[in-house]
């Protein structure tokens, strides 16, 4: 199966502002990356080609923030290699880069003075481990040497170093001639770099005062200070071809490192078995999936899509799976994790992956809760939200509708979900609780429009949320049809009155007839919020719609009207005066756009799941929904993270991507509404799950 590719040639990499925005990223299966941008300047503290997950998926850590290369010839030193401090761009060695491409490893390409550098980048999947393998090409009548110095540090990857207030404490140790290890205190941790030809010179040496121009727009630490313990050296000879390796693990202890590096081998015939190795796990990712999918055509956008999905899935030092939510900086979340798996997970069925985390996220609900979000550090849960557990149960529906897996959710499961409905009926933290109108009533701050500035919310939206509702009716449907399953009859009865009651409560209450519309909020005092949101869609897209049929085209014809862009949908109409269409500036400025006009690539999943059950499945509505869905893949895979789609986008044209560079529900709801919706390759046992 042949893989995606993606080239810029050397007058796009010319355009040096629009290259700069251009980032890739690749992943290890542990939470771990490496990632820069295609001119191989480091524009933000989380770019390094050795972040890894010492506590995986948590604990991330920056080892090896590059690897910049020399050409020496006859004593004169050509820099291929950049860095960007305050007021200068120094070395310029972009400016001998000839072509960058990722198919699906980024691979730069230099030339000098008749010298071809290629640079290719991998990771060894579930290794705390990067590799760059070299091929020089000297077409001289003279030797050449290539130096490549490696710029190192041992730091979270939320911080910086500034050495005069905060040094990095290390002994450093040369271990025979081709490689160095250097052994930090704080952390405790240690870095390994290892040549497979030629020889590693100690020159220790401090860059100070790196500069991160995208963390100084986003107003967070922007200054560095890294660390080269020196050179690897290599004479290519006159006339030839020479192929090397650097492979560079990061661990918490010295052992570790070894052992990995064994593992990978340092000679050439070694790192090209690793590389064969992690490209035919890819390749064999697409087989199985185009396969199993003969009615979608393959393409390359599509092809991207499902390796992308590929870097959200990981394991932690247990081996047990969870989903990282967005790249760089995210953890795993359980909203996020249970809003994706359906795209990441069912659809490209990875059924075991979805089956062990459910298993997770259930061993941690707690007082009908299902976590928010698990601590990087610690791995502690925290459980402010009110639509996390909503969405679990929700991905049980769709796990069930894909493997008819009844055994398992009836002995696993089950209990669990009753103690949510449960809990939320008598009432549990957070003021969630289940009102007389039978609406499911919560404080502020627990949707998925979570920003706050100072601890006060941006968009609060305490008292009852509209898609909050659509998912607790969703909820007691789900609930009502597994009792019935398990012949548990009393609790059937319950759970279909309460749902009728919370559907007629609903569609009293928040129907806006001046708007024709749904209403976005009832706050507390029982006052309808007016304001124009894209939330509404989920009311008609769940398996089990709160809205009254008849509506669904009015609600439709609204957020395709108001908010639907070529990369997802805005949240907040640009008629409100609260509108801001552009995501930037520090903290505050970005929180005050986050949820208040920034697009979001995700809700595009139930807008055209909604679509086409308002419209109907004919083949015009289809082809239309294919735009919609292709309008996103097909652009933005080219323009932030390469292969990849980012989390949010600005309102206003021309929707530049922002957030992070890659957002597992941003890949995996467009992914799901196009497979399932779109192309209708439907879940095997949807008939029968969801047989009421």
């Amino acid at each position: 199966m042949n893989l995606p590719h993606l080239n810029l040639k050397e007058e796009e990499l010319a355009l040096f502002e629009d290259a700069m925005r251009k980032e890739w990223l690749i992943t290890n299966g542990l939470g771990g990356y490496a990632s820069s941008t295609v001119l191989g300047i480091n524009t933000g503290k989380y770019h390094g080609l050795l972040v890894a997950a010492l506590h995986p998926p948590g604990d991330r850590t920056v080892f090896l923030a590059k690897l910049d290369e020399e050409l020496i010839v006859n004593s004169k030193v050509y820099s291929f290699g950049t860095n960007e401090f305050r007021g200068a761009v120094y070395p310029e060695g972009y400016k001998f880069l000839k072509t960058f491409s990722i198919n699906p490893f980024p691979k730069y390409v230099y030339a000098a003075l008749q010298v071809d550098l290629e640079k290719t980048v991998f990771m060894p999947r579930d290794k705390n481990a990067v590799v760059a393998k070299y091929r020089v090409l000297n077409r001289n009548g003279f030797d050449v040497k290539i130096r490549v110095t490696p710029l190192v540090t041992c730091r979270h990857f939320h911080s910086v170093v500034d050495r005069s207030r905060n040094p990095l404490i290390f002994s450093q140790h040369r271990s025979g001639s081709r490689e160095v290890q250097l052994i930090f205190d704080v952390p405790k941790a240690n870095i390994a770099i290892r040549g497979s030809k030629g020889e590693f010179f100690e020159r220790p040496n401090w860059i100070d005062r790196l500069l991160y121009h995208e963390e100084v727009m986003r107003g967070e630490s922007a200054i560095d200070d890294c660390y080269q313990p020196g050179y690897f050296e290599i004479l290519v000879s006159a006339n030839s071809e020479t192929k090397f390796a650097l492979i560079t693990a990061g661990n918490e202890t010295s052992q570790e490192n070894v052992e990995v590096l064994n593992e990978i081998g340092d000679t050439m015939p070694s790192v090209e078995r690793v590389l064969k190795r992690e490209l035919e796990q890819r390749s064999n990712l697409l087989e199985s999936f185009y396969a199993s999918h003969t009615v979608l055509p393959m393409t390359d956008w599509l092809s991207w899509i499902l390796l992308a999905v590929d870097n959200f899935i990981v394991k932690d030092s247990e081996k047990r799976d969870s989903v990282i939510a967005g790249y760089h900086w995210f953890e795993p979340w359980g909203r996020d994790t249970f809003i994706s798996m359906p795209g990441l997970m069912l659809v490209t069925g990875r059924f075991q992956n979805a089956k062990n985390v459910l298993s997770q996220f259930n061993k941690f609900c707690r007082q009908g809760l299902i976590p928010n979000f698990l601590q990087d550090n610690s791995g502690e849960a925290s459980y402010n939200t009110v639509d996390a557990t909503l969405w679990f149960v929700n991905a049980v529906l769709q796990y069930l509708k894909y493997t008819s897996d009844v055994d398992y959710v009836q002995t696993e499961l089950w209990g669990s979900l009753k103690d949510i409905v449960e809990s939320h009926i008598k009432g549990t933290l957070f003021n969630i609780h289940m009102d007389n109108d039978g609406l499911l009533a919560h404080g502020p701050r627990l949707t998925w429009m979570d920003a706050e500035i100072d601890g006060v919310a941006v968009t609060p939206r305490a008292g009852k949320a509209v898609e909050i509702q659509a998912l607790w009716y969703n909820t007691l449907r789900i609930a009502q049809i597994l009792a019935k399953r398990f012949g548990e009859k009393n609790l059937t009865e319950t759970y279909a009155s309460l749902a009728d009651k919370v559907q007629a409560s609903f569609n009293t209450k928040f129907w806006n007839s001046e708007k024709n519309c749904l209403f976005d909020v009832l706050n507390e005092a029982g006052n309808a919020d007016a304001s124009s949101r894209p939330n509404q869609v989920i009311a008609a897209a769940l398996d089990f719609p709160v809205l009254d049929r008849i509506k669904y085209a009015q609600i439709v014809d609204v957020v395709e009207r108001d908010f639907l862009t070529p990369c997802g949908l805005r949240t907040l109409a640009r008629s409100d005066p609260r509108y801001k269409g552009v995501y930037s500036g520090d903290r505050r400025s970005r929180d005050q756009a986050y949820h208040n006009g920034s697009v979001w690539p995700w809700l595009l999943g139930p807008f055209v799941t909604a679509f086409l059950k308002a419209k109907g499945p004919t083949s015009e509505n289809r082809s239309r929904s294919l735009n919609f869905v292709q309008s996103l893949f097909r652009q933005q895979i080219a323009v932030k993270g390469l292969g990849t789609i980012s989390e949010i986008f600005d309102g206003d044209e021309p929707h530049l991507p922002k957030g992070c560079i890659a957002q597992a529900w941003s890949v995996a709801e467009p992914l799901r509404t196009y497979v399932e919706d779109v192309m209708m390759v439907r879940p095997e046992h949807e008939k029968e799950v969801l047989r009421v």
